[in-house]
């Protein structure tokens, strides 16, 4: 039978024993990092003094005073001072298997050892073909037609792809629609959509978007009125010249604040009705609802014309119909991930696919449920302090006292300190929240954020 010299390569009894003793030590080493806990005080200077310079070289200081040391045990991570976090924020959803998962490394170390780095346009390995063809089929699962996928590096860039192929299929039209308060990325592009002044300033300007306002789940036709009829008044406006609308179906960086299947299909009919392209912006909400996808969460599969997914994915990507197929050099790029990255997002999806994550009553929803429950308890006792809505999912959220921006901060900066890393989102109100490690978190871990919460909410004022 006909075998490539790589296969006898990955066969090869030493690269097992190899990968054998190195899950070994990973094994035995993670077990030591058992809880939150403080700093060693024998590190903190040399780490304050690391912080410090890395900060100046960077051109800024960290949002947090974090240096991770390598190694950490699920949903715990130890940094380089000693001290030990419990992780809910995971890079802002990007660990979905938490911190030194054995089978995450050894996916990582079976990625590392093929003959390059990265994988780009000019050469990709089998893998790419292999993740671009698990990435296809779960799209489509329910009826979608994204059956084209091309691979990048970062949810920015994935965008940036979904924009072009959008933009070349609805020449001349050049406008597009977003939502208030939107987060699509920071790219020269993606500046001009995000909703937020600050992130352009001094730029120039690259896009026209008209902003809707989003799903109001305490006025529900209400909201659904107002947003058909301010997409309707910029359509009059602006004849036959808007070419998509990117939507986040959970809008993550606004707060985790969570649609409403009538909303979108009441927006997506007049998009159809006025030939715009509909793009659904998954790069934070991937693997995070019941559903794979949160267009199959929300029902609105067969509505879809382009897809974007990152953080979650380790690999990021566009998903297209034939339709908006680009043209010869649109799109194309050096790089579309390491090879690690690729083999590791096929990792991710084989422990989703094994079962018990998604689903009524996967893994997801019971963490969402504990998470939530512990919250209502907390928000009973102290009504002035914590309010909700908790979001969705692997997407908590919530607001502390009344949404005020410097108290959320400093909130933030408690939490921390206490051990449980989450992060500030959204404006009036500002939200903190949490993107669990979906693979590695367990209940005991939700129990023991929120006893932190209730904690540091009684400390402050």
């Amino acid at each position: 039978m006909s075998k490539t010299v790589a296969s006898e390569f990955f066969q090869d009894p030493r690269i097992a024993e190899a990968k054998r003793l190195i899950r070994e030590a990973v094994v035995e080493h993670r077990q030591k990092v058992r809880a939150v806990k403080p700093a060693d005080a024998g590190l903190k200077d040399k780490y304050d003094a690391t912080l410090k310079q890395f900060g100046e070289q960077r051109g800024g200081a960290l949002f947090y005073n974090y240096l991770g040391s390598g190694i950490g045990n699920g949903a715990l991570v130890e940094l380089a001072d000693g001290s030990v976090k419990l992780d809910f924020i995971t890079g802002i959803g990007v660990h979905y298997m938490g911190h030194s998962d054995p089978d995450a490394i050894n996916a990582a170390v079976e990625g590392a050892l093929h003959n390059t780095v990265m994988n780009g346009h000019l050469q990709q390995n089998a893998e790419s073909a292999q993740l671009v063809d698990r990435f296809s089929k779960a799209a489509c699962k329910y009826g979608a037609k994204v059956k084209n996928v091309f691979l990048t590096t970062s949810g920015a860039m994935a965008n940036e792809n979904a924009f072009k192929m959008i933009l070349q299929k609805r020449a001349p039209a050049s406008r597009f629609f977003a939502f208030e308060k939107c987060f699509a990325g920071r790219t020269l592009g993606l500046a001009w959509v995000t909703d937020k002044a600050a992130y352009r300033q001094g730029l120039p300007k690259t896009l026209d978007v008209d902003y809707i306002p989003f799903y109001c789940s305490s006025d529900h036709q209400g909201s659904i009125d107002v947003a058909v009829r301010a997409m309707k008044k910029q359509i009059a406006r602006f004849a036959g010249q808007h070419a998509g609308f990117i939507m986040e179906l959970i809008q993550g960086e606004n707060g985790s604040w969570v649609g409403h299947t009538d909303y979108f299909m009441a927006l997506i009919n007049v998009c159809k009705e006025h030939n715009i392209s509909v793009l659904i912006d998954e790069v934070q909400s991937f693997a995070r609802t019941r559903e794979l996808f949160s267009f199959q969460y929300f029902k609105v599969d067969e509505h879809v014309d382009v897809v974007t997914v990152g953080k979650n994915s380790q690999v990021c990507a566009t998903f297209f119909t034939d339709e908006h197929k680009p043209k010869p050099g649109l799109v194309s790029q050096t790089f579309t991930g390491a090879s690690s990255q690729i083999s590791a997002g096929l990792w991710i999806l084989d422990a989703i696919d094994k079962g018990g994550i998604l689903g009524a009553d996967g893994k997801i929803d019971k963490l969402h449920k504990r998470f939530a429950g512990n919250l209502d308890k907390i928000a009973a006792k102290m009504p002035q302090k914590l309010q909700g809505p908790w979001g969705v999912g692997a997407m908590v959220a919530m607001t502390v006292h009344g949404g005020d921006e410097a108290k959320t901060k400093a909130f933030t900066y408690k939490l921390f300190d206490a051990g449980l890393m989450s992060f500030m989102a959204g404006t009036a109100p500002t939200r903190v929240r949490f993107l669990m490690p979906v693979l590695a978190v367990t209940e005991a871990d939700i129990d023991t954020a929120c006893e932190i919460i209730e904690k540091t909410l009684q400390e402050m004022e």
